[in-house]
């Protein structure tokens, strides 16, 4: 065995809330009983006291730059992720809170000055998923005709992260000690610029704000693509990920840790973790017709224009009851296109079937069951090396996170998979990552 076959043993799981205020599901703010919205800070107030009753690890917050042609209430209009996790910080102790924020159209400076003054006003609870838009209609809102391709955005956000992270180390530990006798307030020595000159940006630093609690915000990457899982082996310390089976988990995830040993890294210092909706019922029956409740109201002409949108073609020109037709991988949302596929390939999907599934549980993975179905479905995968933990994704919102929290959590506590309680003060330790 080597390192990589031994990664599951003695491990906990770690678990990310992905929130959507209205729910996951597209169905989901049609069944629910307190309707909340994307953009009442004390509704997410609310639901972030709720994540860490739970002891989640993380608070995650998505995000996009262009509204959505798919016009569901949560991509339609939503709070700025970090001016909203700086307000989550002062109501929230321990859980940590990370946001989405892309690196194509934004400048290096701002985004390491914003996300260390997020670790800052949270106490090092600070995360940030990097991302590159692949988006026309993004490209449109920031003056320009069309996106950079594929390899270009990968290539500054590869230069972009360098940056930042020089940025970051620019102010070392100790570089804040004032001295009232002196006049001295800091150790100039200790605060350097960076003086980068590179293919997309040239930047002097330093920033001009100090070194946070965590050094630097725990960097999350979501890419599955050759280029974004080259980048998230050389930068990236939690991975989101989407996977239909264990089989396809497994794969990802042994090909992901090997890139992050052969860059240099070491694998244990690399959290994967895919999205998983949750279906949860206290029997399996409830979650069953909990289950076909939310898909008789999916909009099937809605599921079609988000698999168009993600496969770059009219997807309404096919035959709806006919098979899923071949779509070759283009400059777009590489990952999700081969995930939809491979999907409808392994399960014999007809378009409208896939369509479905694409608009119910945005291409992530299902579990239907009660609280032990899901421990269970855990377990089996981090023992088996399909993951290091999970980023759930609620359909319906407040319901089914309370029950997770109420009827999940206990459950995986019992068999010693999560802790009781938070262990640690800083995002990065509870994760068990390395500091910087």
């Amino acid at each position: 065995m080597n390192n990589i076959d031994t990664l599951t043993a003695n491990k906990r799981l770690r678990l990310g809330l992905f929130v959507q205020p209205v729910g996951q599901h597209v169905s989901g703010w049609r069944l629910t009983e307190q309707l909340g919205s994307p953009t009442d800070i004390d509704w997410l107030i609310t639901l972030a006291k709720k994540a860490e009753a739970g002891r989640f690890d993380l608070f995650f917050v998505g995000d996009a730059l262009a509204t959505s042609m798919y016009r569901l209430p949560s991509t339609m209009a939503r709070l700025e992720p970090l001016t909203l996790l700086s307000a989550l910080a002062v109501h929230t102790r321990r859980i940590g809170l990370a946001a989405t924020a892309s690196t194509t159209f934004s400048d290096p400076f701002t985004m390491a000055r914003s996300f260390s003054s997020l670790d800052h006003i949270s106490r090092g609870r600070a995360a940030w998923n990097v991302v590159t838009s692949f988006s026309a209609d993004v490209a449109k809102n920031f003056s320009r005709d069309d996106m950079p391709n594929h390899a270009e955005r990968y290539a500054r956000a590869r230069e972009f992260l360098d940056v930042a992270f020089k940025l970051w180390e620019g102010w070392q530990e100790g570089a804040v000690q004032p001295d009232k006798q002196s006049g001295q307030y800091f150790v100039n020595e200790k605060i350097q610029p960076i003086n980068h000159v590179g293919e997309h940006f040239q930047v002097q630093g330093p920033l001009n704000i100090t070194r946070s609690p965590q050094g630097r915000p725990v960097i999350i990457e979501a890419g599955s693509s050759s280029d974004g899982q080259k980048l998230a082996a050389e930068t990236a310390e939690v991975i989101f990920t989407a996977a239909a089976s264990l089989e396809e988990a497994q794969a990802f995830y042994r090909s992901q840790k090997s890139q992050v040993e052969a860059a240099g890294r070491n694998p244990d210092h690399v959290v994967i973790m895919p999205g998983v909706m949750p279906i949860i019922g206290r029997t399996r029956e409830e979650a069953s017709a909990l289950w076909k409740s939310l898909n008789a109201l999916v909009d099937i002409d809605n599921g079609l224009k988000q698999l168009s949108l993600r496969f770059g073609m009219d997807m309404s020109a096919f035959p709806l009851d006919g098979p899923v037709p071949e779509v070759p991988l283009g400059e777009g949302n590489q990952s999700r296109v081969k995930l939809m596929t491979d999907l409808a390939k392994r399960e014999n999907l007809t378009l409208r079937e896939l369509a479905a599934v694409a608009a119910g549980s945005r291409g992530h993975r299902v579990i239907v069951g009660t609280a032990e179905d899901i421990a269970d479905d855990f377990q089996l995968w981090l023992e088996q090396g399909g993951a290091d933990g999970f980023n759930i994704m609620p359909a319906v919102m407040p319901e089914q996170l309370d029950l997770f929290v109420e009827l999940v959590m206990p459950e995986l506590h019992r068999r010693g998979l999560y802790p009781a309680k938070y262990e640690h003060a800083t995002l990065r330790e509870n994760l068990g990552l390395p500091g910087v």
